[in-house]
């Protein structure tokens, strides 16, 4: 199988360091997409019993981000120095403990979640029981700025070129085939359409219409997966557009608010039909890096 070439050794490994992002709430009742009111845990925090490669679905919690929710300021999430932590950390990247009991350990960059702007660290569990809300983490960043040299139509965003090597992604002679989990129509994603953030944040798959879920396969998402999103354009910015494929990361839990759901980060977009998607079991980044 022929690998599509690319510019991997001419990109800058740079340094990036973050804390753990604390959980923040307001405790008041919140409604969801059925106009049912609801009061749950959200986003932030070390998370123990939910890890990259487990469902998105079933959680007691709303944007529940699994393994280590990270931060480089958490006083301004939208300063200059926590969008270049969220900009220059990688999927794949490594993440080495700087601080405290656990320091020296090393985990695995799993995805950054907009709107929190938390990049996302996953750790064994014997690191996370070492871990405090005070524990700091140096990410050996490399990924942005990766190109396909023979697909330049093909736009690259977020992924380390190691992850990149290990994904079975095959060069067809005029497209690229990318093995994935599942496959989201574009009609379904939500809440992030139209953000020209592609290398930071997410966006979300619509779970209101069960049905729809049911028809494409999409109830048995994880952490971690692969997908394919059709007709969905990521290249200058998050749209529609008929013919195009976007490939993404799930990164966070389903959600119980209108437009919202399991969140998916960018990692290869082309606006025309250059991308052949393939259901492929173990299309897993928890499943392709050993995680689990």
């Amino acid at each position: 199988m022929a690998k599509p070439t690319t510019n991997a050794e001419r990109l800058v490994m740079i340094s990036v360091q973050g804390k753990v992002a604390s959980p923040t709430a307001r405790g008041d009742f919140q409604v969801d997409h059925e106009g049912k009111p609801f009061v749950l845990p959200g986003s932030g925090g070390i998370v123990y019993n939910v890890k990259t490669g487990d469902p998105v679905y079933g959680w007691i919690g709303d944007h529940i981000e699994p393994g280590v929710s990270t931060v480089a300021d958490e006083k301004d999430r939208l300063s200059k120095i926590n969008a270049g932590y969220n900009f220059c950390a990688c999927i794949g990247n490594e993440a080495i403990v700087v601080s405290d009991e656990a320091k020296g350990s090393r985990g695995t960059v799993t995805g950054h979640h907009g709107g929190a702007e938390h990049v996302l660290i996953d750790f064994p569990n014997d690191v996370l029981e070492k871990l405090t809300l005070e524990s700091k983490f140096l990410i050996r960043a490399c990924g942005q700025g990766l190109e396909l040299l023979d697909y330049p139509q093909i736009k690259v965003y977020n992924l380390d070129p190691r992850l990149f090597d290990k994904m079975a992604i095959e060069d067809m002679s005029g497209k690229i085939g990318v093995p994935v989990a599942a496959i989201v129509p574009g009609k379904l994603m939500g809440s992030g359409v139209g953000s020209t953030r592609m290398a930071a944040g997410d966006y979300d798959i619509m779970t209101s219409d069960k049905e729809a879920l049911k028809e494409n396969g999409l109830e048995r998402l994880r952490f971690g997966d692969i997908v394919a999103i059709t007709d969905h354009d990521n290249t200058y910015g998050r749209c529609y557009r008929k013919g195009a494929i976007t490939i993404g990361v799930v990164i966070h839990s389903d959600c119980r608010f209108a437009g919202h759901g399991p969140g998916v980060c960018t990692i290869i977009s082309c606006a025309t039909p250059l991308i052949e998607p393939e259901i492929r079991e173990g299309a897993n980044i928890a499943d392709i890096l050993g995680l689990r």
